[in-house]
C-alpha cells in the first residue's frame, strides 16, 4: 500500500512531516497544533468543570452524560448509552477504514464530593486560574489569563485533575485530528464512567453484558497522577481496595466519667490495644500471612530503583521524619498490600467534648491490595486476627446476654471494591506507548509498575482479556479528593501532546 506524505508549512523539515493514513505525527507539528488550539482547550475545560459531577446524584450524571454525548457526536463518533442496574455509562466509537485493531480509552467523569467552606474560592465548580506569587496562590482574571497563559499557572476546580482534565486532553487531541483530517489507523473506542468515585458498582455488569462492543486490543486509562518528578508517566497496574468497619463495644450507653470512671471499662482503650496489634513500630502489618505471596525479584527491584526519587525531599514534602519499613524505597512499598486506619470515632471532641465513657468505638479501615493478595483472603485474615485478640464477634448491637458473657465484643462489616491489576512493562502495549511518548518527550518517561491507588479496571482485563496501562497527566501536587484540587496548565498541555502522539502511533 502506498503511504502519501503530506508536507505541512513552508519548511520541508523532518519534524513537519505527518501521514494522513494514521502514521506518525511528529514533535514540532504536535506542539504547533496544540498551541493553535490551546485557548479553546482551556475554555472547553472551563465549561466541562462547571458541571457538578457527584455520582450520587442522577441529575448530575445526566448533565455530564449529555455533555459528553454531544462532544463525541460532534467528533463524528457513534455514541450509545450503556444501561445497567444502576447508573448508565456512555460508549463512543469511531471506526477506521482499515477496521483491523482498536484501542479502548477509559474516562472517569465523576468527582469526589466537595465542602465549599474548605476551598480557597467560593465555588469549587467555578474554575479559577491562579498564579503562585509571594508564597501564595493569587486568583487571576479568567478571561485575560487564559489568553496569555503560562505553564505554571493552575486551574483550580473539583475534577480538574481527577479526571476531567485528562478526559479533555484526549478530547482536544481528537478535535485537532478531526480539524486536520488525520485519522488513526485503528478503531477508537471510549467508555465513560460516571460513578468511579463510588467504586464503579455497575461497571462489571456493563462490561460482561457488552463484551463484543468493548472488545479491543488494549485499554488506556486516562486517570491518575504523574510520578513525583512530574515527568510523563505510564503506570502498568493499580492496587485494589477493600474496606472494613470495626465497632468495639463498651457499656449500653455513654456513662458519666465521674460516676463510673475506674469501674466501667472505656472501649477506647480496648480499641487502642486492638489497633496497635495491627502494625509494629516500623509500620509492617502484624496480621498473619498478610504479605504472603508477594516477592520481588532482583530484576524487579532494580527496575523499581531506576525510577528517579529523592526520599529526603519526599519526606520533607510529606512532613515525616522516616517512612515505614515496608519495602526499601517508595516504589517498593507500593508493591505490597497495605492496611490503613482511615477514620476513628468515639464520643465527642472540640466544643462538643463531654466527660463521658463512650458506648462504642468505630474503626474504619481500608486495605490496598495487589494481585497476590485478593480481597477475600485479606479480609478473612483480618477477621481471624481480631478473633485471636480475644474478641467475640456479633452481627450488630450485642444482646444483654452477650454483654454479660463476653468481656470483649466487636462487630465486623466489610466491602470489596475494585480488584488489583498489573500489566507487564516489557509487553507490546508498553513498547507502543513508549515509542509514542518518546517522540515528544525523548527519554524523560517514567514507567511505573503500579500505583498506590485503586482503579476499577479489573473487569476489562478479566472479561476482555486485554492489557491495560494508565496514561498519567496531572501534576503530583494536585490535591485530588481534597479542597483546592488543581491542574497545572503545563501538564494539561503535555497531556494533549501525549494523546496526539498516541493517536498517531502505529499499533504493533
Amino acid at each position: 500500500m502506498k503511504k502519501w506524505v503530506i508536507i505541512c508549512g513552508m519548511a520541508l523539515s523532518y519534524f513537519n512531516v505527518f501521514y494522513c493514513n494514521g502514521q506518525t505525527l511528529e514533535t514540532d507539528r504536535i506542539k504547533s497544533l496544540t498551541s493553535q488550539k490551546f485557548n479553546v482547550a482551556i475554555t472547553n475545560l472551563h465549561h466541562f468543570l462547571r458541571l457538578q459531577n457527584n455520582g450520587n446524584f442522577p441529575e448530575q450524571i445526566q448533565k455530564n452524560l449529555h455533555w459528553c454525548d454531544s462532544v463525541f457526536t460532534a467528533l463524528n463518533f457513534e455514541t450509545r448509552i450503556i444501561k445497567s442496574p444502576g447508573a448508565p455509562l456512555l460508549f463512543a466509537e469511531k471506526k477506521s477504514t482499515k477496521n483491523t485493531k482498536s484501542i479502548l480509552f477509559y474516562l472517569q467523569i465523576d468527582g469526589q464530593p466537595v465542602d465549599p467552606k474548605e476551598w480557597s474560592q467560593s465555588n469549587p465548580f467555578e474554575p479559577t486560574i491562579k498564579e503562585f506569587k509571594n508564597g501564595e496562590w493569587n486568583t487571576l482574571n479568567f478571561e485575560k489569563a487564559h489568553k496569555f497563559i503560562k505553564d505554571d499557572y493552575r486551574i483550580f476546580a473539583r475534577s480538574a485533575s481527577d479526571s476531567k482534565g485528562p478526559a479533555m486532553a484526549l478530547i482536544t487531541a481528537l478535535q485537532i485530528l478531526k480539524e486536520q483530517d488525520i485519522n488513526p489507523e485503528y478503531d477508537i473506542k471510549v467508555i465513560m464512567d460516571f460513578q468511579e468515585e463510588l467504586g464503579s458498582p455497575d461497571l462489571p455488569y456493563a462490561v460482561n453484558e457488552h463484551k463484543e462492543l468493548l472488545q479491543s486490543d488494549m485499554l488506556l486509562i486516562m486517570d491518575g497522577t504523574r510520578h513525583l518528578s512530574n515527568l510523563p508517566t505510564l503506570t502498568y497496574g493499580a492496587r485494589g481496595i477493600a474496606t472494613a468497619s470495626i465497632k468495639v463495644f463498651g457499656p449500653n450507653y455513654a456513662l458519666h466519667s465521674g460516676q463510673y470512671g475506674n469501674y466501667a471499662p472505656n472501649p477506647v482503650f480496648e480499641a487502642a490495644r486492638l489497633i496497635s496489634s495491627f502494625k509494629d513500630e516500623n509500620g509492617r502489618v502484624l496480621v498473619k500471612d498478610f504479605y504472603k505471596g508477594v516477592h520481588l525479584t532482583e530484576k524487579e527491584k532494580k527496575s523499581l530503583s531506576s525510577i528517579p526519587e529523592n526520599n529526603m525531599s519526599l519526606n520533607n514534602r510529606l512532613g515525616i521524619a522516616t517512612p515505614e519499613k515496608v519495602g526499601s524505597t517508595y516504589q517498593e512499598a507500593l508493591q505490597y498490600p497495605s492496611l490503613n486506619i482511615r477514620g476513628l470515632r468515639a464520643g465527642w471532641t472540640g466544643k462538643e467534648v463531654r466527660t463521658i465513657i463512650p458506648e462504642d468505638v468505630l474503626i474504619e479501615i481500608d486495605m490496598r491490595l495487589v494481585p497476590e493478595t485478593p480481597a477475600e483472603r485479606q479480609l478473612a485474615l483480618l477477621k481471624s486476627h481480631i478473633l485471636s485478640q480475644g474478641y467475640h464477634l456479633v452481627d450488630s448491637v450485642p444482646t444483654n446476654e452477650e454483654r454479660a458473657q463476653y468481656k470483649k465484643l466487636v462487630s465486623f462489616n466489610y466491602r470489596i471494591g475494585s480488584k488489583p491489576f498489573r500489566t507487564d512493562i516489557d509487553s507490546p502495549i508498553g513498547t507502543f506507548l513508549n515509542k509514542a511518548l518518546t517522540r515528544v518527550f525523548g527519554n524523560q518517561i517514567i514507567n511505573m509498575r503500579t500505583t498506590g491507588g485503586s482503579q476499577p479496571i479489573a473487569p476489562f482485563i478479566t472479561t476482555l482479556n486485554i492489557p491495560a496501562v494508565s496514561v498519567r497527566i496531572p501534576n503530583p501536587d494536585n490535591n485530588i479528593h481534597g479542597p483546592n484540587e488543581n491542574l497545572r496548565i503545563g501538564n494539561y498541555k503535555e497531556g494533549i501532546w501525549s494523546c496526539l502522539a498516541i493517536l498517531t502511533q502505529p499499533l504493533p
